[in-house]
């Protein structure tokens, strides 16, 4: 087992179920002391306790951030147990669909603004301020192709907001390089994730649409995702920056 993340501390958001879980787990198991946060306990101490299982070091932080004073907090937060803060995967989404631009939900428009995008915002805020005051640090936005890179009709909203990711994650890329702080996005497609579920669709039903819908003829594993974050946030790719790198089987190729 490598370990490039002994003794950094990182802080996953939405890391109570999903990817977000997925990529607080493969950090750990790389030697990371992991925050692992998101709005309801239950799931972050179930995350916790499957790293600690494994022999890892985490802790759970409950935090919303759609709320700027929430997600100062947090890294306050992590700061206080772990001792600092290198690494940062703001991953923490929120999914709204099945409406086209013109009768789209202004209730999910302002949601999705507020979760996937405003969410994002007050996190690279956080983690930017304590980053570039004690000797920089890297952090990973995750985005989707589904936006920034192809689009389907009726997922409107959640397009529009992923596309914001990849672009704010670009700018703030160029703003705080110079602090060294290194920014990056991963957009993954359909991946081992509820969000990739049609409404009433099983994984069964999922795995034969992604053979026709996917030139790799699957969805991507949750590992695969991680291990794509866990690159961009390591050493090995110090001259990664502003990159949105696209893990979607080749479907926006």
């Amino acid at each position: 087992m490598s370990a490039r993340f002994t003794d950094r501390v990182v802080l996953v958001t939405g890391a109570g179920s999903g990817l977000g879980r997925a990529i607080a787990l493969a950090f750990a198991a790389e030697g990371a002391k992991v925050v692992a946060a998101g709005r309801t306990a239950g799931p972050l101490d179930a995350t916790v306790a499957l790293i600690e299982a494994a022999g890892g070091t985490a802790a759970a932080v409950t935090a919303d951030v759609a709320d700027a004073g929430s997600t100062r907090e947090l890294v306050r937060r992590t700061v206080e147990v772990f001792g600092g803060l290198d690494v940062a995967v703001n991953n923490a989404g929120v999914f709204r669909g099945g409406h086209s631009a013109a009768d789209f939900p202004l209730d999910d428009w302002r949601t999705l603004l507020d979760i996937n995008v405003t969410g994002v915002l007050h996190a690279l805020q956080a983690e930017v301020a304590h980053m570039r005051a004690h000797g920089g640090g890297a952090i990973v936005n995750i985005a989707s192709n589904l936006g920034p890179h192809v689009r389907i009709p009726g997922v409107f909203g959640y397009q529009v907001s992923k596309a914001a990711v990849s672009a704010m994650t670009r700018a703030a890329a160029l703003d705080h390089i110079a602090d060294g702080v290194r920014i990056n996005a991963v957009s993954p497609g359909a991946s081992e994730s509820t969000m990739s579920l049609l409404p009433g669709e099983t994984e069964a039903e999922r795995e034969v649409r992604m053979k026709e819908q996917s030139p790799l003829g699957r969805i991507s594993s949750a590992a695969e995702v991680a291990a794509a974050v866990l690159y961009l946030a390591s050493d090995a790719a110090g001259s990664a920056v502003g990159t949105d790198l696209v893990i979607d089987g080749g479907v926006s190729a």
